[in-house]
């Protein structure tokens, strides 16, 4: 069975629609999926209806992004890591009404993103933004607001070449925090939703991981162990940013520890990586669903 459980639509910061999404799905012919935008939910039921119509198994997904210190690293600093929502009922209100909390803050955080860059602009003796210019953003946003919205914009008007260059040159050091959410806020949304809660990528050397604190596998464990198990339900141990030590560390991890597994591209569709993972296909069968 063909699968990808880590994709984002244009709903959060990918380039595709979910009818793109699940057109290149078919043509490639993958089997199961789950969208998982960022604190986003608007993507699931027109991706349920797609599923159907493709003939390709679903759960819905989500990717929260959540504010984690350990006492033994950077002496206690918070930093960032996602985790995964899987299976979860959509209409759950608590989660919907966190969500919205959230696209809230993302508003205003992106306003203050903004006035960082023109004090970067300023100094740089050019044009500043204007509240214009976070109005045409926004028409680009159809679920979470995020930096790539902005690093698009920026592409668009000519002040930088591409969104790696966006953010190098603005975003990375003009960025304000997300809204704080708690590892345990976070499993008690999703499992109370009747969901399962996955940590997302935990050594992806290049996104929001537990490489931050430490690049030993051992140690990256021992942390869960630690500080997480009583809050997940599994780990995500097949994704673009591991390598196969990373996959097989985290696959004994997770059978030591009774955790399920999941694997998915994290694809934005830039390049289009979707279903490029070879995940095995006892993983579907952890959400109830037998081969295709």
């Amino acid at each position: 069975m063909k699968m990808d459980l880590h994709i984002h639509s244009n709903y959060s910061d990918g380039l595709m629609s979910l009818a793109e999404i699940f057109q290149k799905a078919h043509q490639r012919k993958l089997q199961f999926l789950s969208i998982t935008d960022h604190d986003s939910l608007d993507a699931q039921e027109e991706a349920k209806n797609l599923a159907e119509k493709y003939n390709i198994a679903y759960i819905s997904g989500i990717e929260l992004n959540v504010t984690f210190s350990d006492p033994a690293y950077q002496d206690g600093k918070a930093v960032s890591l996602d985790f995964l929502g899987y299976q979860y009922d959509i209409h759950f209100q608590p989660l919907r009404q966190k969500l919205i909390a959230l696209r809230a803050f993302r508003e205003k955080r992106a306003e203050k993103i903004l006035e960082n860059i023109n004090q970067e602009l300023s100094k740089e003796n050019r044009k500043l933004l204007t509240t214009g210019d976070l109005e045409n953003i926004q028409k680009t946003v159809d679920g979470a607001f995020g930096r790539p919205h902005i690093a698009n914009y920026l592409v668009e008007i000519g002040l930088v070449t591409n969104r790696q260059d966006a953010f190098n040159k603005y975003l990375i050091k003009c960025n304000v925090p997300k809204m704080p959410l708690s590892l345990r806020e976070a499993s008690e949304l999703i499992r109370g939703a009747g969901g399962k809660l996955v940590f997302a990528h935990p050594n992806n050397p290049r996104g929001t991981s537990l490489a931050v604190l430490t690049t030993l596998l051992p140690e990256q464990q021992k942390i869960i162990r630690e500080s997480m198990l009583p809050y997940i339900d599994g780990i995500e141990c097949w994704h673009s940013g591991h390598d196969k030590a990373s996959t097989d560390s985290y696959r004994a991890f997770a059978k030591q520890t009774g955790l399920i597994v999941t694997g998915g591209s994290d694809c934005h569709q830039q390049p289009l990586i979707l279903g490029s993972l070879d995940i095995p296909a006892f993983v579907a069968e952890q959400f109830g669903l037998g081969s295709r």
